[in-house]
């Protein structure tokens, strides 16, 4: 098998998975394999995909079971095709949304930044947005504003992409550690995941989608691997939700009330269950004042203008004991401390 594996979750991404699945075959690097996840599509993804790249490999799942569990499915079969014949190197796994459009060097640049640096478990580059096309011209226009640069964790446990909203100026241009990065686009290494596995979750299934990757980006500080930022590794994204990092209180209201139901209840759900998953109490009192007004702002807005997203802690409740087991594996083996942890926190 090739060495990296790409792997792409279609959930009616007809739009957009025509133009990820040419940038990904007009690569540099071409020691590469591709598996797409259809996640019960009805806009013909999965006969459009055998017709005109009949080299990827799909996999057809009757409904929706969402992005973590989806991405497991293809990382699963990644390993047990691994298993049977090794690839030349050590094996890798880009998980990457289908609305992402990569420029033609970025495999390249990922691979060898990957052998540059065996302490990493995960690598991600920079990506700008990709808009809507103009009147003028129909076209999509390939911007100069930043869609992430890496995961960003504020001390009210806030959790963003780096850079989100920014013009890029150079600001980003230089490579080094971040605390993780985005499950847009994201680079792993087999062996980083199977060291963060959960019987047979290496994205935590119970997330459904949305910041299913920052629980894997903590699992992973927590078990010693370092996330490394490529500023030369670039890529564009559709994101669905546009969203930015520097914000106040009414841009960020504004935000949240263009997004669905749906988003908003997995979002707050997940927030939740990733406190209860990964925090620790050494660095939850010492940040409470940050963390008190933060949450507490959320929860009133949830009760006052948003209560249909109530239900979301009540899940929250639900999966607690689930959390906590899941906890307790990754802490019997981890290898950095709450202080280690905390210097992430800005």
């Amino acid at each position: 098998m090739a060495r990296v594996s790409i792997h792409i979750v279609a959930w009616n991404s007809m739009r957009y998975l025509p133009d990820a699945l040419r940038s990904i075959f007009e690569q540099t690097y071409r020691d590469f394999s591709v598996i797409v996840v259809d996640n019960g599509s009805s806009d013909g993804v999965e006969e459009w995909v055998r017709n005109h790249f009949p080299e990827v490999i799909i996999l057809r799942n009757t409904k929706n079971l969402g992005f973590a569990r989806a991405h497991n499915q293809a990382i699963a079969l990644a390993r047990s095709i691994w298993e049977k014949s090794p690839p030349g190197g050590e094996p890798l796994v880009l998980v990457t949304n289908p609305d992402i459009v990569l420029t033609p060097t970025f495999l390249e640049t990922m691979v060898r930044a990957a052998d540059s640096h065996p302490e990493t478990g995960s690598l991600g580059g920079k990506l700008r947005k990709i808009f809507s096309p103009s009147s003028e011209t129909g076209q999509p226009l390939y911007s100069n504003i930043i869609d992430t640069t890496g995961l960003r964790l504020y001390r009210s446990r806030r959790f963003v992409e780096r850079g989100a909203g920014e013009e890029d100026r150079g600001q980003f241009d230089q490579a080094g550690p971040v605390f993780g990065v985005s499950g847009a686009l994201a680079f792993y290494r087999l062996s980083a995941l199977e060291a963060a596995r959960y019987d047979n979750e290496y994205f935590d299934d119970d997330f459904f989608a949305y910041k299913e990757d920052v629980d894997l980006a903590w699992r992973l500080q927590l078990l010693g691997f370092d996330a490394r930022y490529e500023s030369n590794a670039l890529a564009y994204h559709w994101r669905g939700a546009y969203g930015s990092e520097k914000r106040g209180v009414g841009k960020a209201i504004r935000e949240r009330k263009i997004k669905s139901p749906v988003v908003n209840f997995l979002s707050t759900r997940n927030q939740c269950l990733l406190l209860i998953k990964n925090d620790e109490r050494a660095n939850l009192f010492r940040h409470l004042l940050w963390i008190l007004p933060a949450e507490l702002g959320r929860f009133l807005w949830v009760l006052l203008r948003e209560p249909a997203t109530l239900s979301a802690y009540l899940d929250c409740l639900r999966l607690r004991p689930k959390m906590k087991t899941k906890r307790a594996a990754v802490f019997a083996k981890r290898q950095r401390s709450a202080a280690d942890i905390r210097k992430w926190f800005v």
